[in-house]
């Protein structure tokens, strides 16, 4: 079943590998999978300025209730469901991009693609296979290497990104230190992931960064 959706991505990746190369594939389907996303992201921005507006009333919930768990739940979801805000709005945009994101992955992991050789195991990045993994760069060419510098550059602007995220994380934000902390998330995953994979990560997480810049101005969020 999931070679109904892997083929015809395949063929995609394959074409536009032959127009731009098969890095600048990888950024162009990541590109126009955010962009696909866009109207939903733009929906949360606005639950989460309505979630802002509420917050005053949800604290004195909270005061109100704080001896009674499970009070306070159902009043704090009455309060967010006359509004029309769910809980869980706020990661919609990251469940939907999900299975873009494994396609990726089975793309670049998968040796045969319904029963055909996967061409693009053998496409790379400035010599670097994007099957490639960093474990076996370390192991292999090690990491004072051309291969090992092309996944240091990844892992570096990953961690720029990550940095700029949680430097966005507004001072008094609950549990301010885990969601400062979570960007990172994207490195580590890199590590042990294809190059491919990596690439897609770093070029979504800068979508990220960019959609929280325009749709979530910090004089706004203050307002």
């Amino acid at each position: 079943m999931f070679d109904v959706v892997l083929v015809p991505v395949y063929h995609l990746f394959t074409g536009l590998s032959g127009l731009v190369g098969p890095a600048f594939a990888i950024v162009v389907f990541t590109l126009a999978v955010r962009l696909a996303l866009l109207p939903l992201s733009v929906r949360v921005a606005r639950v989460q300025r309505i979630r802002l507006r509420l917050q005053p009333e949800a604290e004195k919930l909270r005061a109100r209730w704080k001896s009674d768990p499970q009070r306070l739940l159902r009043e704090t979801n009455a309060l967010y469901a006359k509004e029309g805000v769910s809980p869980l709005s706020g990661y919609l945009p990251a469940f939907a991009q999900s299975p873009f994101f494994m396609v990726t992955y089975r793309l670049f992991t998968s040796v045969a693609i319904a029963g055909h050789p996967n061409l693009l195991l053998a496409q790379g990045l400035l010599g670097v296979p994007l099957g490639e993994h960093f474990g076996a760069v370390l192991a292999g060419a090690g990491l004072v290497s051309g291969p090992g510098a092309v996944f240091l550059v990844v892992l570096a602007l990953l961690a720029a990104v990550a940095w700029v995220a949680a430097r966005r994380v507004e001072p008094g934000t609950p549990m301010r230190r885990l969601l400062m902390a979570m960007p990172f998330w994207t490195v580590a995953v890199a590590t042990v992931l294809p190059l491919a994979a990596g690439v897609y990560l770093l070029v979504s997480s800068a979508w990220t960064i960019a959609e929280r810049i325009v749709l979530y101005p910090r004089a706004a969020r203050l307002a």
